[in-house]
């Protein structure tokens, strides 16, 4: 492997943005995301949802994160809407749908950020609750919940027994897919973590990591084993 940095891609998603003179649709990320993919020692790729995302077109790429953001479709998990899911945005879906199975095709470190790891259940065959009360305090605010994590998974081996997590999600998995393991537990036992059995390091987190620069123990992780790129 060379000396060069990981570079770790980040999916993104498209919004109406004002920047400078314009009032454009672009394709936008949270900028912690950026930040603490630096700061754990890689590079990262903002990944938008246009295009056609494959191995072959991201073998490119040493790890992935699939960002947090708007609900999934119900249709991508046989449901019908319910009124407080939010309207769908299917290119965003069928793009990181399309970025975990390549991911996974050629065992590429991945991290689900809340929306990204409800994408990781439903890509395989998992379902979610469309709404659950206590995870969202306000617009825009995070609340902190104290999760309980499994032994004997990677997920512990990054966090130990217990941390506090930053939340801000009104839906959570129901179904889990075959091979996805849960790996960690709020009190009123909403999963909190999964990850892939079988693999190097494929876990989601129902929380946002990217709320703390301070506490980088999931991007290190992630950024550790993909300087050892398969």
């Amino acid at each position: 492997m060379s000396a060069s940095k990981p570079l770790i891609g980040i999916s993104t998603y498209l919004e109406r943005t004002r920047f400078g003179l314009w009032d454009v649709e672009a394709a936008v990320l949270y900028r912690g995301y950026l930040d603490c993919v630096v700061q754990a020692g890689a590079n990262p790729v903002m990944l938008p949802p246009v295009g056609t995302w494959t191995a072959e077109s991201i073998g490119f790429l040493d790890g992935l994160v699939i960002a947090g953001g708007a609900d999934i479709d119900p249709a991508a998990y046989g449901a019908e809407r319910d009124e407080r899911t939010g309207q769908p945005s299917r290119d965003r879906d069928d793009a990181e749908f399309a970025l975990v199975e390549a991911a996974l095709k050629l065992d590429l470190p991945v991290l689900g950020v809340c929306r990204g790891m409800q994408v990781l259940n439903v890509a395989l065959g998992g379902t979610l609750h469309q709404h659950i009360e206590g995870h969202n305090e306000a617009p825009g605010v995070f609340g902190h919940t104290e999760i309980t994590v499994a032994p004997g998974t990677l997920l512990h081996g990054v966090l130990g027994d217990r941390t506090t997590v930053q939340c801000h999600h009104h839906q959570s998995l129901d179904r889990i897919a075959d091979g996805l393991r849960i790996t960690a537990q709020a009190p009123d036992g909403t999963v909190e973590a999964v990850e892939l059995e079988g693999a190097r390091f494929v876990v989601g987190v129902q929380s946002h990591p990217e709320q703390d620069i301070e506490d980088l123990r999931l991007f290190d992780a992630l950024v550790d084993v993909a300087r050892r790129k398969a």
